[in-house]
């Protein structure tokens, strides 16, 4: 191709050359003097007054009386149809003029030093119209005024006419014809219409593009001559003769004031296009216009120009092993640069400012996009109809693809939709997406007001506000619908990148931003990125400080919803069937799986299982519970609230202050359930786990459930206290840990699960009425201990066992006397407090309510040996000695009714007993006799079952008459 205008068009030999008259800065003047463009223009002009010739009009009438016969000048319609007929003379004479050697000679004499500068130009034979062609090819090098003058006016006289642009024709011609694009003689269409078969090719070329039925292929030289001439009219729109025809009436209403030059209309047209004022068949033409931008990005003069710089920067345009047609795509060049952009590359003002405007253009029309109109075809007409307007079908597809419509959509067309996502990449400014920012605006002027416009900060502020009662609920849909794409590939989070690029390259085996692995699954890298971030430096390679806040802070606000977490939605997809369906509310699904996640699929039941080890260890994630229980943590947590790093002491405080005033229903179920969830496997309590592990693998081994670990512990340290061992098996810092975790499961039968699965029926049969928590419910098991199923019974009696020997697991005992172990008991070991707690009960000082509970462990005591553990090491050599016959008939886990007591009593009246056991006896019997005449006033139904086991037995009925009306102004024995 020898340059893009002048001969070899094919259409015959023109008429002799005319004399081309020159004017005085050597452009082409017009025939005999009166331009052919006024003279159209007067033609279309409307009529002024009754009688109006065209042949009285200053610009028609020199050409009138040269071309037309007199008798035809008063009659307007004889006029147009002459200057019809002469239409082909106009057009050879033009013609002529891209091709006349003395037009070449002004040009090499106007343009002498730019000609010169361009090696491309100077090298061309001469005398062809090769010359001007290159000229033109090049105006945008121009720098020299009057050769710029000069070109621009024979570029707007080329390019009236598709047939004067040189080879056009002969790469085409067979194109236009098998498309039916329109005449190839001269003469038959005029001169309004010649733009048409242009964009007549530029529409197929689109739709071979995007696949559409019975789309022709064009023929490769041919696509190449079309992407030129639409570059080199893409500085002025006058140039593309077919949008300029359909856009006059629309450029006048949206853009008088905007001067034509430098690509200045196209832009102005574009921004105004889903306008409801703009014509339907301009916004077509401009439709056509931006989707050739997309497949060569030369054809927007304005975004070449302010990139150009950049794009040979930053090697964008050097990839020797890409195809020409991809690296000219108006993706790769956004790719490339955002590249640069996000690994702190400069890339000027005016490229970014150019980028963001084409960005934004993606993303408000789906149709410029040819594989989401390829292959999101089906989802956009079953789901999507309607909506072609700012964003809105691209935002309608996002909520499919999120499954929100109860469908999901083709891989290719997700695949689609991330790849224009990363393209448009509006993480880094949610401007871009206009469909966001309108729906979200009231929540950014409120909530995120103190960021500066346009920062990637306003999309993480909106997602902190998720579930807020200042988020609405278009914007929350919006912003789902994009975060649902953003957490599919890490690098569309700038701050994300920007913090952890290093990392991941380091620990993740990443590639570049705009290098994407096919091997590397949806959300693989931050799954790795999280995996590394909780690392102790005993377990290797950890983030770095910046990177592991930036994925807390993502872990943070993508926890709500399980459709942010890829890994999870894609292992979990049959467990959310099966078992969470109903659970559409926020952080629900979530739950739902932990809850069921003995039930759940390997794959699903691994990945909640690591999430919820992660939330063990940084309870921010759970956002809900920590917003639920805000109160609390200002008030009895903020000490280990403010710590940059959360190792489980908030869940902790939280669980230990979870009866305080401040404490709301929400906040005590959301810990309540985490608890819950916590028994399900050891790891789930972060402080527990560390404290623990080598105890466990060396211990409990093969054991999961947290439960079962601390069983299997506190036997161990339970057997070595009572073995008196020099040296604990269980280490000192596990121990410790081991006792904040049975003294938070003291507090709920739930968190006992074992327990709580045997007492169930009981429950529901004697203790409906009374509330979890506070150990009320195990509270009132223990007081109906007789009426209980008989595997209840026994659970109930081996707690009580436990309890009795650490009194600090009585939950209730340790709360109803708080005030009175402070007072009386501060110094005395946590094994002893129930002995301390009877040897001040009848002191003044002691608190009533305190004093009523001592006086019922007691009784409890009373009721079997077992459950008293001084007795029981002081007369552990007696017992067996003495009462074999009873311990012969005894269960493990039912009271023996005091028959060990009894039987060591009659063995105190013999003096037989060894003296530990004896005073432990005799204090006995003195406490029975205190009890016995009411000295601590105890109400009825506590006297009742406070005497001897024995003697309650047998005198049943006759303990039940001396109670009847007691008060204590009327007892008799007061």
């Amino acid at each position: 191709n020898k340059g893009s205008y002048g001969n070899g068009n094919g259409l015959g030999n023109p008429p002799a050359n005319p004399p081309v008259p020159v004017n005085i800065i050597g452009a082409p003047g017009p025939v005999n003097n009166v331009p052919v463009a006024p003279a159209v223009a007067a033609m279309t002009q409307p009529r002024r007054a009754t009688g109006w010739k065209l042949a009285e009009e200053q610009s028609c009438r020199d050409d009138l009386t040269r071309l037309c016969p007199k008798h035809t000048w008063s009659n307007n319609l004889a006029v147009l149809e002459c200057l019809q007929d002469r239409k082909e003379l106009l057009w050879n004479y033009k013609l002529n003029l891209t091709m006349d050697p003395k037009f070449e000679s002004v040009a090499m004499e106007i343009c002498k030093s730019t000609i010169t500068e361009i090696k491309e130009c100077s090298e061309e034979e001469r005398g062809k119209g090769y010359l001007v062609s290159c000229l033109v090819d090049h105006r945008g090098n121009i720098t020299e005024y009057q050769c710029h003058q000069y070109i621009t006016k024979m570029t707007s006289i080329v390019f009236s006419d598709y047939r004067l642009i040189c080879g056009f024709m002969d790469k085409c011609r067979e194109d236009i014809n098998t498309l039916r694009c329109g005449s190839i003689n001269v003469g038959e269409k005029d001169i309004h219409s010649q733009g048409e078969v242009i964009a007549c090719l530029e529409k197929a070329l689109v739709r071979e593009a995007e696949q559409q039925d019975q789309a022709h292929p064009i023929r490769e030289e041919c696509k190449k001559s079309i992407m030129r001439v639409a570059e080199l009219s893409s500085d002025d729109f006058h140039l593309d003769r077919f949008l300029y025809f359909s856009c006059r009436e629309d450029r006048e209403r949206f853009c008088e004031n905007t001067q034509a030059g430098e690509g200045k209309v196209y832009k102005c047209l574009f921004s105004h296009k889903f306008e409801e004022a703009m014509s339907e068949k301009c916004r077509e033409a401009l439709t056509t216009r931006q989707k050739l931008i997309t497949q060569d990005y030369k054809v927007s003069y304005s975004l070449t120009k302010a990139c150009k710089a950049d794009l040979r920067k930053h090697r964008c345009n050097l990839d020797t092993n890409m195809p020409r047609a991809r690296e000219a795509r108006l993706s790769y060049l956004l790719l490339c640069l955002e590249s640069a952009v996000h690994r702190g590359r400069t890339v000027s003002e005016d490229c970014q400012g150019e980028m963001l405007e084409y960005r934004r253009m993606l993303i408000e029309d789906f149709s410029l996009s040819p594989e989401i109109v390829l292959h999101c075809r089906g989802e956009i007409e079953t789901h999507c109809s309607g909506l072609h307007r700012k964003g809105r079908t691209l935002h309608c597809l996002m909520r499919v693809g999120r499954g929100d419509k109860g469908s999901t959509v083709d891989g290719l067309c997700q695949s689609a939709l991330q790849t224009l996502i990363q393209s448009a990449d509006p993480g880094s400014d949610y401007r871009i997406d206009r469909a966001l920012n309108e729906a979200c605006e009231s929540v950014i002027q409120t909530a995120c007001k103190h960021i500066r416009s346009g920062d990637p900060m306003i999309l993480s502020c909106l997602m902190e506000h998720l579930y807020t009662e200042k988020m609405v609920e278009d914007c929350e849909s919006r912003l789902l619908e994009l975060q649902y794409f953003i957490s599919r590939d890490w690098k569309l989070d700038p701050i994300l990148y920007k913090k952890c690029q290093g990392d991941a390259a380091r620990l993740c085996h990443t590639h570049g931003w705009n290098e994407t692995s096919e091997l590397m699954p949806p959300g693989a890298v931050f799954s790795c990125l999280y995996r590394h971030a909780y690392r102790t430096e005993e377990q290797g390679r950890r983030l770095s400080r910046d990177c592991k806040v930036e994925v807390q802070r993502i872990l943070h606000q993508r926890a709500l919803d399980v459709k942010l977490d890829p890994d999870l939605q894609k292992r979990c997809l049959t467990d959310l069937g099966k078992w969470c369906s109903d659970k559409t509310g926020t952080g629900q699904e979530l739950e739902c799986l932990q809850d069921h996640l003995e039930d759940l699929l390997s794959g699903c039941g691994e990945v909640v299982g690591n999430l919820t080890e992660l939330q063990s260890e940084d309870i921010h994630i759970e956002a809900l519970l920590i917003r639920a229980c805000q109160p609390v943590i200002q008030s009895h947590c903020h000490d280990v609230s403010d710590n940059q790093v959360d190792t489980g002491d908030v869940m902790e405080c939280l669980v230990q202050n979870k009866h305080q005033k401040e404490m709301n229903s929400k906040c005590t179920v959301g810990v309540t359930h985490f608890q819950l969830i916590q028994m399900k496997d050891f790891r789930f309590s972060y402080k527990f786990k560390m404290a623990c592990k080598e105890d466990v693998l060396k211990l409990c081994p093969n054991i999961k459930k947290k439960v079962d670990v601390v069983i299997c512990l506190s036997t161990t340290v339970r057997n070595d206290t009572l073995q008196d061992v020099k040296e604990q098996r269980v280490s000192l810092k596990c121990r410790k840990q081991l006792r904040v975790e049975e003294l938070e499961m003291s507090e709920d039968i739930r968190l006992e699960p074992e327990l709580y699965d045997v007492c169930k029926t009981d429950i529901g049969r004697l203790c409906s009425n009374v509330v979890f928590g506070n150990a009320q419910m195990m509270e009132c098991l223990k007081e109906r201990k007789k009426q209980l199923s008989q595997q209840c019974h026994q659970r109930v009696f081996k707690l009580q066992e436990g309890e009795m020997l650490d009194p600090e697991l009585d939950y209730q005992l340790m709360r109803v006397c708080k005030q009175m172990i402070k007072r009386f008991c501060t110094d005395v070991d946590a094994k002893n407090m129930l002995q301390c707690l009877k040897q001040n009960k009848n002191s003044e000082l002691m608190d009533p309510k305190c004093k009523q509970m001592i006086t019922k462990r007691q009784i409890t005591q009373n009721t079997d040996y077992r459950l008293n553990p001084i007795l029981r090491k002081a007369c552990k050599a007696d017992i067996p000695k003495f009462c074999q016959p009873i311990l012969n008939k005894a269960s493990d886990d039912s009271e023996l009714e005091g028959q060990v007591i009894g039987c060591l009593k009659l063995k105190y009246a013999d003096q037989r007993l060894s003296p530990d056991c004896e005073d432990q006896i005799r204090d006995w019997i003195l406490q029975s006799l205190l009890r016995s005449v009411n000295i601590d006033w105890t109400p009825p139904e506590v006297r009742s079952v406070n005497i001897d086991p024995q003697l309650q037995i047998h005198c049943a009925e006759e303990v039940r008459s001396v109670n009847i009306d007691w008060t204590p102004a009327t007892d008799p024995l007061c």
